[in-house]
């Protein structure tokens, strides 16, 4: 398992991209499932980037483990902010049009479609989401 904590903030979003990459690039991961992951990543990222603290500022945690057989990828976020679980909330409407939606919720269920599995806790204080994707062809 490989970590990275950074200010909580959109600017540093490249910064955990590339880490996650990094860490994809090593196994070999996919061109797909990389885009995918990464995808699924940045929404979750800017999501706690500008909720989870709002309007102060904290940190984000990103925790990347790569292993198994079939190969599996492991992405936790772990952030202090606001306890909130964005896999309570209800799937957004996507037969209907932009404009008759609701706003909010389309990146986690991008997210949540995107990947294999998604899960939330909270944990003293600490609001941990964890996204998994099976890197075999």
């Amino acid at each position: 398992m490989k970590e990275i904590t950074v200010p909580a903030r959109t600017d540093e979003l490249d910064r955990v991209l590339d880490f996650i990459s990094e860490q994809l690039e090593e196994y070999g991961c996919p061109m797909k499932y990389l885009m995918q992951i990464q995808v699924a990543a940045e929404e979750i990222y800017v999501n706690i980037a500008h909720y989870a603290y709002h309007p102060d500022e904290g940190l984000a945690t990103i925790r990347c483990t790569v292993g198994g057989e079939p190969l599996e990828v492991s992405i936790t976020f772990l952030d202090n902010g606001r306890p909130y679980n964005p896999l309570a909330q209800e799937d957004p409407d996507v037969t209907l049009s932009a404009e008759e939606r609701r706003i909010g919720g389309l990146g986690v269920y991008m997210a949540k479609n995107l990947m294999d599995g998604i899960s939330y806790r909270s944990e003293n204080g600490c609001n941990i989401l964890t996204i998994n994707k099976l890197l075999a062809e």
